[in-house]
């Protein structure tokens, strides 16, 4: 997949703005350049648009939003916003690119709300890792499909054309590295060649390129992978070739409690709400509720590299509001216990060690003993049967690490200047993560597609007017 060098080329079809990827990038950074007046065309390798949006939970960080204010929440600011997100990654992200992101996360969801009628409610039941606040903003039954289904609609009403089965092989760029087009290939071989004014990467990141993962993030591998298949890491390798800054490879977003083998992850109020995770000897062996992200690591880390994931009534309540969660109960990958000594068979682990793991959590959340782990239950109250419990594995959702860019979204150089006409956003672009798993915000992956989706649109716009 090379990028072509010319001098100058003519192309049959020309375009304003040129897309690749139709996920809420994509679709974003449609609609909010077709407001400005200009003409747009998405490119999609898929037969019908779908990527990682789609297979998401539906839930988009932001603050301060008049969602919020309406449902009595009225203490969230973008700089707490912004705050989690710094804290979350220990401080080793782009913190100019997390401040634009956090102040703009309120703009973003009121206008697709208000504009393209994008159906999300504030997350007020439970609240995620690392949020200060309930920052989430959900679909109906939090499911990435519902809102993609919507931006696809919206995209199609205003008249944006979608090229589906338009697989982007090669870029071609003259020699101060403007992009002045692309060569597609569809299914049956066909070549097409369309120049562009401006391109915008919204085609995400690697999780789905193997070679990729093991040179960059070994660990993960093994992972099972959640995300979509065509996410093969074509902005990071046609960045290489340009002389891109690409910044934190090694980062990505993970998720610790993935049914095995069925494949869809719990709802995570299966431990905010008290639940806890252990391994086949009926122990706990991490702080559960640092992030699902980093618990797929410590959940694959174990024997058999599985674990089994353990909470209640009350927990599963607030859990199954979320589509996966609903899905894994119909799978009957979810099952139901009376007591502690029926679900240590299950596990085959010796009655009297998960027994003790009971003990010890309720000790933990009384305040009698502390954590080994760290963790805080939070005044959660106790367990009760009847549980709930799943056998569990690590999954790997999507890569975090790519194309450095500004505030406008606009890719740079390894110099730090900013490329003519290339922008990025979403998986294509660098994640708000920093270098490694333990440093994703959850819904942050959402929360860059969408914003940066609707920079980038406004900045190619502007790019192609002056």
């Amino acid at each position: 997949m090379p990028v072509l060098k010319v001098g100058g080329k003519s192309f049959p079809t020309q375009v304003p703005v040129l897309i690749i990827g139709a996920g809420a990038c994509g679709t974003i950074a449609a609609l909010a350049a077709n407001e400005r007046g200009t003409d747009v065309l998405i490119l999609e390798r898929d037969a019908k648009p779908s990527g990682n949006t789609s297979l998401s939970g539906g839930q988009i960080p932001a603050a301060g939003t008049k969602l919020q204010k309406a449902a009595g929440l009225l203490d969230d600011t973008p700089e707490l916003l912004y705050q989690d997100i710094l804290a979350k990654s220990h401080g080793e992200c782009d913190h100019e690119i997390a401040r634009r992101i956090a102040d703009e996360a309120k703009n973003t969801v009121e206008w697709l709300v208000e504009r393209y009628k994008l159906p999300l409610s504030c997350v007020l039941d439970f609240q995620y890792p690392g949020h200060s606040r309930p920052h989430m903003h959900a679909s109906p039954s939090r499911y990435g499909a519902e809102l993609h289904a919507v931006l696809v609609a919206a995209v199609e009403a205003e008249g944006i054309p979608i090229a589906t089965s338009a697989h982007v092989t090669d870029l071609y760029a003259d020699g101060a590295g403007r992009i002045l087009g692309v060569r597609v290939r569809r299914p049956d071989g066909a070549l097409e060649e369309i120049g562009c004014g401006a391109l915008i990467l919204a085609c995400n990141g690697f999780g789905g390129n193997k070679d990729m993962l093991k040179k960059h993030i070994p660990d993960a591998v093994d992972l099972f992978y959640e995300g979509h298949v065509g996410n093969q890491g074509d902005a990071v390798r046609w960045g290489e070739e340009l002389g891109a800054s690409i910044k934190d490879l090694g980062s990505f977003q993970g998720h610790g409690a993935v049914c095995s083998p069925h494949g869809m992850h719990l709802g995570w109020g299966t431990v905010t709400e008290g639940g806890f995770h252990v391994n086949q000897h009926g122990q706990r062996f991490s702080n559960e509720n640092a992030g699902y992200s980093e618990q797929a690591l410590n959940v694959q880390r174990q024997p058999g590299n599985v674990a089994w994931g353990i909470w209640d009534e009350r927990c599963e309540h607030i859990a199954n509001r979320q589509h996966s969660h609903m899905q894994a109960n119909e799978t009957g990958a979810i099952r139901h216990y009376d007591s502690a000594e029926a679900m240590a068979r299950a596990i085959g682990c010796d009655a009297g060690a998960l027994a003790q793991t009971f003990a010890d959590v309720a000790a933990i959340v009384r305040g009698e003993k502390r954590d080994e782990f760290g963790r805080d239950f939070g005044g959660k109250p106790d367990l009760q049967a009847p549980y709930c419990m799943s056998k569990i594995m690590g999954a790997l959702t999507h890569t975090q690490g790519g194309l450095e860019v500004n505030r406008e979204m606009r890719v740079l150089r390894e110099d730090g200047k900013p490329f003519p006409n290339l922008f990025a956003g979403g998986g294509a672009a660098r994640g708000l993560s920093g270098p490694a798993d333990w440093g994703y915000l959850s819904g942050s992956g959402l929360m860059a597609a969408t914003n940066m989706g609707r920079l980038a649109g406004e900045a190619a716009a502007t790019l192609i007017k002056t």
